[in-house]
């Protein structure tokens, strides 16, 4: 954790030249330093042209001054914002003599993260919205923008919380039957346990599918084009890619090294990767270059092993084909690899084989690469109900969904293991708890909030 609630100071606005630049403070009361500060008292929440001056009363910069006082503000203390002239100095002799006034009241650089958790430890926020922050601002593409937004606005929140409810609901009805015996409450049929059991299973499961999803979309995926020499590996990635990136010759082993990009398809980003043909380097150079090809072919989520129809052979086993299969192997999680038949436009007559045929030089056949590339990383469709999720929060609902199903055969059991019951559905609450925070170890939200840019 950060200690003491001292006042806090960063620069909010991403470091470097810019036309406005935006300082943050936050504390449990800043009215006297900024009168101090400033010389002038701020009118809450109205916006304040003023000159911010030196010890020796020449002006640092002309900007607009924010008061934003507890409890209604971010981070529940009182806020201040500056926006000033966003060159590097000018931020830094602001910053400076910030914390010279402040010195008194204790006041200190943030920690990366630092304004979030205080909007978190005053329940501003949970913890899955103040992920959400750090969330959007990462975002590198338009789906993964709305569905952090979602996230930050409590949608994600709210189910995690309701199935908690549900689960608080189930327990009260077993701690009756438990606590009132003499009573012969019938609870498997009054209550009708099994049917709110089933629907809190039901629930689970969608909403960590919601997420396995929004993590695909968060995280996105490695995909590696992988081959002999010359079958057109670059061409593919140009195609995919939309403009020309690789050098494209007709001689052997042109790419010596891995190229990379990253693209969107449906909104998902994944980062291709060009490798070197795979043989017998010629020279020290193209040796190191393939090398590096088996060492990220290893790395890869999706191996894309591109041939070249028009060399197509039905009776033709590839070794290099069995020799990548082999190499991955023992990846945890193995690689999926797509065979991928190129140059399509080479030759008069497809074969009769149910096989992926491309041409990187027409276009022809991309819609399905895509879609198979998809496929391959689990990416179903765009939806509005996608959970942009971290990868604790989809442990935290694999934790809960097993404590549940734990549950359940308890329940079938009947009576006699109520007690199993209870016990698998309140460890069931704490996993989903640990999602928003409401359980969770101090080392844990350190970790999480250090993550985190400064000044957010």
């Amino acid at each position: 954790m950060f200690g003491k609630r001292v006042p806090i100071i960063a620069l909010a606005t991403a470091s470097g030249k810019a036309g406005v630049g935006v300082i943050r403070l936050s504390g449990e009361d800043l009215r006297e330093f900024i009168e101090k500060l400033f010389q002038i008292e701020l009118t809450p929440r109205q916006a304040t042209l003023l000159t911010l001056k030196s010890a020796n009363s020449e002006p640092i910069d002309t900007g607009l001054a924010l008061f934003f006082p507890s409890p209604n503000s971010f981070t529940g203390e009182d806020v201040l914002e500056f926006q000033g002239h966003g060159g590097i100095l000018v931020m830094d002799l602001i910053i400076q003599r910030c914390l010279e006034v402040g010195k008194p009241y204790h006041l200190r650089l943030a920690n990366p993260g630092e304004f979030s958790e205080r909007a978190f430890l005053n329940n501003k926020i949970d913890l899955a919205q103040a992920e959400a922050i750090a969330d959007l601002i990462d975002a590198n593409s338009q789906a993964a923008v709305k569905s952090a937004s979602r996230s930050l606005t409590g949608v994600f929140s709210i189910e995690v919380n309701e199935l908690i409810d549900r689960l608080t609901q189930l327990r009260v009805l077993v701690e009756a039957t438990l606590d009132f015996p003499e009573e012969e409450i019938d609870f498997l049929e009054k209550a009708q346990a099994k049917d709110q059991w089933l629907f809190i299973c039901q629930s689970l499961n969608k909403l960590l599918k919601a997420s396995e999803q929004g993590a695909i979309l968060r995280t996105g995926a490695l995909v590696v084009l992988a081959g002999a020499p010359n079958v057109g590996k670059s061409s593919i990635l140009n195609q995919l890619a939309g403009q020309d990136l690789a050098i494209v010759t007709p001689v052997a082993g042109t790419t010596r090294d891995r190229l990379r990009e990253t693209i969107q398809i449906d909104g998902v980003p994944v980062q291709l990767i060009d490798t070197a043909g795979l043989r017998d380097g010629i020279d020290e150079v193209e040796k190191l270059g393939i090398e590096r090809s088996w060492q990220t072919i290893r790395e890869a989520d999706v191996i894309l092993f591109i041939r070249d129809i028009s060399q197509f052979n039905e009776t033709d086993h590839d070794e290099l084909f069995i020799e990548i299969q082999s190499g991955i192997l023992h990846e945890v999680p193995p690689p999926i690899m797509i065979e991928v038949w190129n140059k399509q436009d080479a030759i008069k007559h497809m074969p009769h084989q149910d096989r992926l045929v491309i041409s990187a030089k027409t276009g022809y056949g991309f819609d399905e690469l895509r879609a198979r590339i998809l496929q391959a990383i689990g990416w179903e469709s765009q939806s509005e109900n996608v959970i942009f999720a971290r990868q604790r929060h989809i442990d935290a609902l694999l934790r809960g969904l097993e404590h549940v199903q734990n549950a359940g055969n308890y329940l079938s059991l009947g009576n006699q293991s109520l007690e199993l019951f209870a016990e698998e559905l309140r460890l069931a609450q704490v996993s989903l708890g640990e999602i928003t925070g409401k359980v969770l170890a101090d080392e844990l939200l350190g970790k999480i909030f250090s993550s985190f840019c400064i000044g957010k």
